[in-house]
């Protein structure tokens, strides 16, 4: 099947299918004449394991090994099998070493309220999951996967832009709310937090920023990306410990935004995060960071040595 007909059966987007092919390869993996590329029902197979998992409160990256590992693309192409007795379900969200992560009743809470475009309903839920288990968990368990599959459609429904204004507001908003102003942060120069310009969704790096100061790391976040050369006099006059620039698409990332600092300045740490540096060459200098929660570790061994 072409992307546009698998697209319709799964009630998804086709960018959406594009997306998931680039990030975690769970593309066609038939061949035609020329280059066009097709699906057959064990990569169908693959993306529908992939929405069941987000729907059970999986990550989005989690989905997509627990797809891989059920289907791998060694599979041959035979009816999906899905719906096969004693098929293990997906995984339940990853443990936090402390608190539970919300069970799916809390995703779905999330996802219905958001259809109903009942911002109050979408507001009290983010506030008793990030209140319950920190902003961490409740992103990764709750948050992350109820924006990745209400932007690709759950079970066939196909959500307007209204609703993902609403959620993405919500979110933003409940993000904000957990980010307390540090009196005393641990590390002397702060983390610069920026989207590399033209790059539109930048949620991640409002809750990488509410997760390190849940840490008692300083961050300053720019909000909106910076043109380059704004961004390059923000670097130099802020002086900051590190930089961490978010990429969510291949076609924004740019290794020259890590160009050195002509005039000396005091030494930094440079970080790439996001899935749009997977395929960029990185100057040597320059760190990819992983998962969130990789990331939050990864900063803060950096910067207070824990």
């Amino acid at each position: 099947m072409p992307v546009a007909a698998v697209a319709r059966r799964l009630g998804v987007a086709p960018s959406t299918l594009r997306t998931w092919d680039r990030r975690y390869g769970l593309g066609p993996g038939r061949h035609t004449g020329g280059k066009h590329r097709r699906y057959g029902a064990a990569d169908i197979a693959r993306l529908e394991l992939m929405q069941r998992a987000l729907l059970r409160g999986a990550s989005t990256a989690e989905a997509a090994r627990y797809s891989l590992d059920q289907v791998p693309k060694s599979a041959p192409s035979l009816a999906p099998p899905v719906d096969l007795p004693g098929r293990p379900n997906p995984p339940p969200p990853r443990s936090t070493g402390g608190a539970e992560l919300p069970d799916s009743t809390m995703a779905r809470r999330l996802r219905t309220a958001a259809l109903a475009l009942d911002s109050g309903a979408v507001e009290r839920t983010l506030a008793k999951a990030i209140g319950d288990v920190g902003v961490l968990s409740a992103w990764e368990g709750v948050i992350e996967p109820v924006l990745c599959a209400l932007g690709a459609g759950w079970d066939g429904t196909k959500p307007g832009a209204e609703v993902e204004y609403l959620l993405t507001e919500c979110v933003l908003g409940a993000l904000l709310r957990a980010t307390p102003v540090l009196a005393n942060p641990r590390n002397q120069r702060r983390v610069l937090l920026s989207g590399v310009p033209r790059e539109r969704d930048g949620l991640s790096l409002y809750a990488l920023a509410a997760c390190l100061a849940d840490r008692r790391i300083g961050t300053q976040l720019c909000g909106r990306p910076l043109p380059p050369e704004v961004l390059a006099v923000t670097i130099r006059r802020g002086a900051p410990a590190a930089v961490v620039l978010w990429a969510g698409q291949d076609a924004t990332a740019d290794a020259r935004l890590f160009a050195d600092d002509p005039r000396g300045r005091p030494r930094r740490r440079m970080f790439a995060w996001g899935p749009g540096w997977r395929r960029v060459p990185l100057p040597p200098k320059v760190e990819l960071l992983a998962e969130l929660r990789a990331a939050v570790d990864r900063l803060e061994h950096v910067l207070v040595g824990q």
